[in-house]
């Protein structure tokens, strides 16, 4: 065997290299966000810098919109405010109860007949149908002219009718004496079909008279009203068909109304004048006069109405004999002890004709 010694030169042949693997960049470090080499058993490749990119400070204006919102308009203007008609609007709560339909009465809060006297007078009227216009005689026609009216006593009338002079009479009434209809002759309003073409040239017709509480009256319970003849005496005016009327004891008016009327004016007070007319218009209604009907106290207007009133259906009764079309009188009614003087004369009275409103 030979001994010897190795030669110390190194090899310029290099040794073989062991395999190699073509190293990827990685294309960035999620949580370093560098750059680094990936080897073989390297996990998967993050997002790269086209994919990501570092957040911005909050307080810096972005640079574009993001992708994803590109559809997203800008906010618009917010609506008008609305009306609070709420607001607008007051408490109902707080306003007072309203007043009663049309002001009628079932009853009055004074006196009352029975319902058997409204049925006997019901019944006399169907019996005595409304009689045609009269044609006065001469003297007819002068007592009318001359307002020289006659007060027909009813019948079984308990007190004293005094006539006192033209146009002026006196009615006393007995404590406890029954309801009366007191009728004047000639009627204050003569409906005379021969005479319609005169008196449509004469324009309105007022009928008008008064009556005075006197201060030695029991009672207040007098109505001044008119009424379409024939009517029943044993009535007060203003309870049957063609009749109306304004009562003192309660201050209601009736227009055929045999239960409680309705509200008009104060009761009457024992020393005053009052007074009722009517005047009807010849060309006020296609189908019929106009007709107005007003009151006054001490010769000063106290209120009126219109005859075709707007009326409730079931509670008012027809207005016939009132239009225009029959002969209407003075009518007043007394009931228990009354004092009072009845002024026909227009020299005697408080208020005057030219101060009539029409209604």
């Amino acid at each position: 065997m030979c001994c010897g010694t190795r030669d110390k030169r190194k090899d310029k042949r290099k040794a073989a290299s062991p395999p190699t693997y073509p190293l990827l960049p990685q294309q960035g470090d999620v949580k370093t966000g560098k750059t680094a080499m990936a080897s073989p058993m390297a996990s998967p490749a993050g997002p790269s810098e086209s994919q990501y990119s570092v957040p911005q400070p909050f307080d810096q204006k972005p640079s574009r919109p993001a992708p994803a919102y590109d559809w997203a308009t800008a906010p618009r203007d917010p609506p008008p405010p609305q009306h609070d008609w709420r607001a607008a609007v007051p408490d109902t709560a707080l306003f007072p109860d309203p007043p009663p339909f049309f002001g009628a009465h079932d009853t009055s809060h004074t006196t009352n007949a029975t319902e058997l006297d409204a049925e006997a007078g019901e019944d006399w009227c169907r019996q005595n149908p409304l009689a045609t216009p009269l044609v006065l005689d001469a003297a007819g026609r002068a007592a009318l002219q001359s307002r020289n009216i006659r007060l027909v006593e009813p019948a079984g009338f308990e007190g004293h009718l005094n006539w006192v002079g033209v146009g002026h009479w006196e009615i006393k009434t007995n404590d406890g004496g029954a309801d009366h209809c007191i009728i004047g002759y000639p009627p204050l309003y003569v409906a005379d079909s021969r005479n319609h073409a005169c008196a449509k040239a004469a324009g309105p017709t007022t009928i008008y008279y008064e009556v005075k509480l006197r201060v030695d009256s029991r009672h207040n319970s007098v109505a001044l009203g008119f009424a379409a003849l024939p009517y029943p005496c044993f009535r007060m005016p203003g309870w049957h068909r063609g009749s109306l009327a304004v009562h003192g004891d309660d201050g209601h008016r009736f227009v055929n109304d045999r239960w409680g009327g309705k509200d008009f004016m104060a009761e009457f007070r024992r020393g005053d004048t009052y007074g009722i007319g009517m005047t009807l218009a010849p060309e006020g209604r296609d189908d019929g006069p106009r007709v107005g009907i007003f009151v006054t106290r001490n010769g000063d207007l106290v209120d009126g109405w219109d005859l075709y009133e707007e009326t409730d259906a079931e509670g008012d009764l027809p207005v016939t004999g009132l239009e225009g079309f029959h002969d209407l009188s003075c009518a007043v009614g007394t009931y228990d002890g009354v004092s009072v003087e009845v002024i026909l004369n227009p020299a005697m009275w408080k208020f005057r004709a030219a101060d009539v409103v029409e209604y």
